[in-house]
């Protein structure tokens, strides 16, 4: 498949989930094989999946796994990128994920069924993320979307974005300017791993003003959200935000 990155481990050190030799194979929607699960394989696969949409080149990365993965193990692991067909496990299907990596997926909550929303759920991994879908009314939701979307119709969005986990990142699309800023207030309160707002440099304003009159600081909040270089059609917002967010959740790493 030439559409495809292939992940080796190329070398270990101390202790490591699989052996050097062991290689995946990702495309933009499927996986096939498995470095060892867990957090080091979600981070790999959204590296993987970033390479296939900038058209990046090889390269390898050294991982050491411990705390900035969540990991125990104390050792490490050079993985190498390419292009280059690798034997993979073939035991181990794409749309099948080890549990671990599962567990791993990152808590995203999308307010706003509009177009730019739908754009966002469709552009999500589904090995990447855990996504909560969140509108007003259950007729603005699409009639059909793919498997493992949670849609939660909720006519007080605000209400329910303040019992949101905290380790959650949040998108907000809605349709009203005030929701929008009702939301942002009460992510800000509640705590969030992340907050996107869709909207412009002068939304983003008046936005921080009126929040900061409420007594909350709203660094945290990134607006406007998405990659302008890529455009302005949902589509193009929806690649530049889901992009952003995958880059965002990368362990440190050293080269």
């Amino acid at each position: 498949m030439s559409d495809a990155i292939y992940i080796e481990i190329t070398g270990t050190r101390g202790s490591a989930p699989r052996d050097a030799g062991t290689a995946m194979m990702v495309t933009a929607e499927h996986i096939e094989g498995t470095i060892g699960g867990g957090a080091l394989e979600h981070s790999a696969i959204a590296r993987a999946r970033y390479l296939l949409a900038t058209g990046g080149a090889e390269e390898s990365r050294t991982i050491p796994l411990g705390p900035s993965l969540g990991q125990c193990c104390g050792g490490a692991v050079t993985l190498r990128y390419t292009r280059a067909p690798k034997q993979t496990d073939r035991a181990s299907k794409a749309e099948h994920l080890p549990m671990e990596t599962q567990r791993d997926r990152l808590p995203l909550w999308i307010w706003g069924a509009g177009h730019v929303g739908r754009a966002v759920v469709a552009a999500c991994p589904p090995q990447a993320f855990a996504v909560t879908w969140i509108d007003s009314s259950a007729d603005r939701f699409p009639d059909s979307c793919r498997a493992g979307i949670t849609k939660i119709p909720a006519a007080d969005m605000p209400l329910l974005a303040a019992r949101a986990p905290v380790r959650a990142h949040h998108l907000i699309f809605t349709y009203s300017h005030d929701i929008d800023l009702a939301l942002c207030a009460a992510l800000l309160r509640r705590g969030a791993a992340s907050i996107g707002l869709i909207g412009s440099a002068t939304k983003r304003a008046r936005f921080f003003k009126r929040l900061r009159a409420m007594g909350l600081e709203p660094a945290p909040i990134t607006c406007p959200i998405g990659d302008k270089t890529l455009g302005k059609a949902p589509r193009e917002i929806a690649h530049g935000t889901v992009q952003a967010l995958l880059l965002a959740s990368q362990p440190k790493v050293s080269a």
